[in-house]
């Protein structure tokens, strides 16, 4: 121990790599101490996530300045080369834990999505669950699993994926989304009949979702560079080879698309049965012809 302490003595620099290196020590734990408490107190779930980012937050910046207070005091002159090589290395080796570093903040900076929100980012959809100062997590929905259903999967992904690609968000300004519905009828149903029976089930099982995203749509407007859009819903009518497509363009909520088909096609379909046969939904058939016989008689000239 003698030893030790005149070491220490002969070598401040060292001295000072240990202080360092244990008052980090003591935040960390702080850190873990303050968000244990944290999360056994606070019933609000998400003033409760707010608090330990932020305890977290907090806890790495003193970290930080610790650092930055220990390489800037004293004679740098002495150890620049030590600090210069140090740097480089530590650079080279933990680049993605940097640039991951630096996408938190930059997540919480700009606020390119938050806790909760539905996102897409590196081929992956879900919601988000969890931003800490490495990594996204993201409840998965899709893969195996039809329509917008979580997989059962969370998935990590590195934050530094903010600055390689694009991220789609469902959820940020606009939490609506378009959807369309194909209808399809038979050349011989009242096509007029049938178009208002799809425009008048939309329009009333969708007002709620159009009178809101209004609003939303109109502080997008002047926030973004963009033009007007038709929040109604709309019926296109494309004729094909074997039945009438009626396209129903709406909007919806983005987190119950598929419940929202599902009502518009129950509605849709109850009307039609109850037109008294005027409106007549297809499905793809195959008929099949009988040849007609064919009597061949021969006769013999003698």
């Amino acid at each position: 121990m003698q030893q030790l302490y005149e070491l220490l003595e002969h070598q401040p620099f060292l001295a000072g790599l240990l202080r360092l290196l244990f008052w980090a020590l003591i935040i960390i734990v702080g850190i873990r101490v303050l968000r244990n408490i944290a999360r056994n107190r606070i019933e609000n779930v998400s003033f409760r996530y707010k608090t330990q980012k932020g305890i977290e937050v907090i806890g790495y910046v003193l970290i930080a300045i610790l650092f930055l207070v220990f390489f800037t005091a004293g004679n740098i002159k002495d150890y620049s080369l030590i600090i210069g090589l140090f740097t480089a290395g530590i650079t080279f080796t933990l680049q993605e834990l940097i640039l991951s570093i630096a996408g938190s903040f930059y997540i919480f900076a700009v606020r390119v999505y938050t806790p909760g929100d539905r996102i897409e980012i590196n081929g992956i959809k879900g919601d988000v669950i969890d931003i800490d100062s490495i990594y996204t997590t993201i409840m998965e929905m899709g893969e195996w699993v039809s329509s917008d259903n979580y997989s059962g999967r969370i998935v990590k992904i590195s934050n530094a994926f903010v600055f390689k690609g694009p991220i789609k968000n469902y959820s940020m300004d606009f939490p609506f989304v378009w959807d369309e519905l194909n209808i399809l009828v038979t050349y011989g149903s009242d096509i007029e009949l049938a178009k208002k029976i799809v425009l008048d089930n939309s329009s009333e099982l969708l007002s709620d979702y159009v009178g809101a995203s209004q609003t939303k749509w109109g502080e997008m407007v002047e926030r973004y560079y963009i033009e007007n859009a038709t929040l109604e819903p709309t019926v296109a009518i494309t004729l094909t080879d074997n039945w009438v497509a009626l396209n129903l363009r709406y909007i919806t909520d983005y987190k119950l698309r598929r419940s929202t088909k599902h009502n518009l096609f129950y509605s849709i379909q109850k009307n039609a049965l109850q037109s008294d046969g005027k409106v007549v939904l297809a499905s793809a058939t195959l008929q099949l012809l009988k040849i007609p016989e064919v009597d061949v008689r021969i006769k013999n000239n003698v």
